[in-house]
């Protein structure tokens, strides 16, 4: 690893640990706090397909919860933009809008080329609240982004 992309995988690993400390609303998370749920919600994008941005977008979509959960999915988006691909960083922006306004956000991305994207990290943050589920560390989800070239930008 190039020692820039060191510092940049153990900022994002410290974001990630904090998620640890991040418990969510039972009635809509049980699988407890939102560093659980990112790992699960990861390990699930990785059982359905083998593109990167969709791993990234899947690990990092509640990493600004560590920061400020009521605007997070902003939070996420602007300040993973120096670090991530477009494509990640909107769908992380807009991770919540189908949960949120599903027929606005359908209407409003219609003919938007990530919009399956979107959806299938709807069904992956849906899917991603088993308090049974087994999950890979945080330490080795992130060096499955870093091994690709095209998760970070620098």
């Amino acid at each position: 690893m190039l020692p820039q992309h060191h510092l940049i995988y153990d900022e994002f690993l410290t974001l990630l640990y904090d998620l640890e400390s991040v418990e969510q609303t039972p009635k809509y998370h049980p699988e407890g706090n939102a560093l659980y749920h990112s790992l699960q919600v990861f390990h699930c994008a990785k059982a359905q397909t083998s593109d990167p941005e969709l791993h990234a977008s899947a690990l990092l979509h509640d990493i600004g919860k560590a920061v400020d959960c009521r605007c997070h999915a902003q939070w996420g988006a602007e300040n993973l933009k120096a670090y991530c691909s477009e494509r990640v960083c909107w769908l992380i922006e807009h991770h919540l809008d189908l949960l949120r306004h599903s027929h606005k956000t359908q209407l409003k991305f219609k003919n938007h080329p990530w919009l399956p994207d979107l959806h299938a990290l709807r069904r992956w943050d849906t899917a991603g609240r088993n308090p049974n589920a087994w999950v890979t560390t945080p330490e080795d989800a992130l060096q499955t982004l870093f091994h690709n070239p095209i998760f970070l930008l620098v």
